[in-house]
């Protein structure tokens, strides 16, 4: 089913040969997560580096906004006769602000030092957890959105998707930033979790969540996105050799 503003559903073989991709995907990353040496942190950015990854995440919002903007109005431009098809009501945004605001205040609690690095790695949390799954879901849905736009539906597409997925990316980056972030197995088993999620949702054609079902599968997807980034905040903490008891055998001593 097409509606204004939305995506295409995938239908017939597509749906199962996206399932089947995403379920792939997810079985290599579990595979990955059971084999790599885990727990693990990345090593601590420099001053010029905190500067330039900044510097990157906020120029890939503002070009978010001008790129939206320029595509926004030339659809108004194109279907200003349409508009009255909107889409369905958005009911998921309110899910991600209050999955938001739970992992801020838990991250917020967790997290040790000055009130700064408290609250700049909850909002760091925060921001990375839609991150987490709108970045395969943009992927997923960027050739199917609906209506194109002429005269090149494919420019304007690029137009709209490559700022976005270059503002998910730097998002994401923000997050070697905060000294509590710690890659575990945990992270990559929710992470597979969520893509097996999308697998099911494929599998009914990922459609838009206006129907109970893709709505549910949006939903649980969703909250697998954050709780994927909480397992990178609330890991038990290594030392410097990645053992997470040393800390436990030195405070003995």
């Amino acid at each position: 089913m097409t509606q204004y503003g939305t995506w295409v559903s995938y239908a017939g073989s597509a749906r199962i040969w996206l399932a089947l991709g995403l379920l792939a995907t997810a079985g290599l990353t579990a595979f990955t997560g059971s084999r790599l040496p885990l727990p693990a942190r990345a090593a601590r950015s420099g001053r010029a580096a905190v500067i330039a990854t900044l510097g990157a995440w906020a120029a890939s919002i503002v070009a978010v906004l001008v790129c939206a903007t320029i595509y926004v109005e030339r659809y108004i431009h194109v279907y200003h006769l349409a508009l009255r098809h909107a889409a369905p009501p958005d009911n998921i945004f309110p899910v991600t602000l209050t999955a938001a605001g739970v992992v801020f205040i838990v991250i917020a609690v967790r997290s040790q030092g000055d009130a700064g690095m408290k609250l700049g790695s909850a909002a760091i949390g925060a921001m990375a957890g839609p991150m987490v799954f709108e970045f395969p879901f943009d992927l997923i849905v960027m050739a199917r959105t609906y209506p194109p736009i002429p005269p090149d539906p494919v420019l304007y597409r690029a137009l709209f998707f490559v700022p976005l997925f270059v503002a998910e990316i730097t998002t994401l980056l923000l997050l070697r930033l905060s000294p509590m972030v710690q890659l575990t197995r945990a992270t990559f088993f929710c992470f597979a979790l969520m893509l097996t999620v999308f697998a099911v949702w494929a599998l009914t054609g990922f459609g838009y969540p206006s129907a109970p079902v893709p709505y549910a599968l949006n939903v649980v997807s969703k909250l697998l996105a954050f709780t994927t980034v909480l397992t990178l905040f609330l890991s038990p903490r290594t030392d410097a050799s990645g053992d997470p008891a040393a800390r436990g055998r030195a405070a003995a001593q």
